[in-house]
């Protein structure tokens, strides 16, 4: 039996559904030889020197029972082609047979096969004001019809499945929660492994730590108020940078008018983006990691700060409870004020929550997600004709 994975963002995108989807096939590939997986992507303009690209070569030269299928479009014409223009070529025409289909990003290629679809979250109706106008029109259109036409709809939490039923009616049977995990790299480190990054990405002595894309989802506008009413209110926390490390993504410029705004000049350092390898170092070198996000499917950053031991100031809503349980500091994201009373608070009680933060994030592991995502795959397979 073949599985097809719709591979475009893991080569793609170095966080988010990319990172998501290329630690969920590398915990998942190897735990069953019998199943034959088909890894297609986009390939127009993608650089050969791609680091992902270069980490599915090794995916599949350590597993024969994998192929890697390039298609000669960018991801912008294949989604014009399929989503857009909803022209009927099945991705089998492109990428041979299939028995299965896994799209883990949102929205279903045309297929001739069983389909499982993952969506993570509902950002684009819960937050439409966080969106890309033009990605929101897309989303609206291609999920409903993508979830209309899947066999099975992964959910990377209860608060998404949630929002599915009351959003988009989407029966509760329907829906199957998948957890992601967190990676054993990700762990409290010696200061003797961290402090080689410090140096190397320029680091404060002391300081919070953001880690996500840019963009408004993320509240970033209303951290870096609450940063600056920590330290005004605290004296102890004066001497506290706080850096953000991420890419920018779309509607960011209110973000940096912010720091000007408050007049917090250099104490905000923009990092852009953080490679996977230095990503457990950072979490280790910060004091708090502070993760107001509005809204989220899962939250992975706020679990790999946990894990590593780092104080968390996360929001309560959507998905974020679920995932941290008692190990972090839950606020309201959209009070200033208590967003900053989180971070005081997370500060002072920052012994409790490094102990608790490792065990927490010890339930959440790739190597059981990919256990259930074979056993889903079975489960399907059964079914297909």
């Amino acid at each position: 039996m073949i599985v097809g994975v719709d591979y475009t963002a893991a080569v793609w995108q170095g966080a988010g559904i990319g990172r998501y989807t290329r630690e969920l096939l590398r915990a998942t590939i190897p735990l069953d030889r019998e199943l034959r997986y088909t890894l297609f992507y986009a390939a127009g303009g993608l650089p050969p020197e791609s680091p992902y690209l270069a980490e599915l070569r090794v995916l599949c030269a350590a597993n024969p029972h994998v192929r890697a299928r390039p298609i000669p479009l960018s991801p912008r014409l294949l989604t014009i082609l399929w989503q857009r223009l909803r022209a009927p070529i099945p991705a089998e025409a492109l990428v041979g047979r299939l028995h299965l289909l896994h799209a883990p990003d949102f929205v279903l290629p045309p297929t001739r096969a069983r389909a499982l679809l993952t969506v993570h979250d509902l950002t684009f109706m819960v937050h439409p004001e966080t969106a890309d106008a033009g990605l929101r029109r897309y989303l609206n259109a291609a999920v409903p019809r993508s979830l209309r036409r899947a066999d099975m709809v992964l959910v990377d939490s209860r608060a998404t499945a949630d929002d599915l039923r009351r959003l988009l009616g989407l029966p509760a049977g329907r829906a199957r929660l998948l957890y992601p995990g967190v990676d054993q790299r990700f762990r409290p480190l010696p200061a003797a492994e961290v402090e080689p990054a410090r140096a190397a990405l320029g680091l404060p002595a002391e300081f919070l730590l953001f880690v996500s894309t840019i963009e408004p989802r993320k509240n970033l506008v209303r951290l870096i108020g609450a940063f600056g009413r920590l330290t005004r209110a605290h004296p102890e926390w004066a001497g506290l940078s706080l850096v953000i490390a991420g890419r920018r993504g779309w509607m960011y410029e209110e973000v940096f008018a912010a720091v000007a705004r408050h007049g917090l000049g250099e104490r905000v350092r923009f990092l852009d983006f953080v490679a996977d390898a230095q990503l457990p170092a950072l979490y280790n070198l910060a004091r708090a990691f502070v993760y107001p996000s509005l809204y989220e499917g899962f939250g992975l950053p706020a679990l790999e700060a946990m894990a590593c031991g780092t104080p968390v100031v996360t929001a309560a809503v959507s998905s974020l409870p679920e995932v941290t349980g008692d190990a972090a500091v839950l606020v309201d994201p959209q009070d200033e004020g208590a967003i900053a009373d989180g971070i005081a608070r997370a500060l002072a009680d920052s012994a409790r929550l490094r102990a608790s933060g490792p065990a927490r994030a010890a339930q959440f592991s790739w190597a059981e997600a990919g256990r259930s995502l074979v056993a889903i795959y079975r489960e399907l397979l059964a079914g297909a004709g």
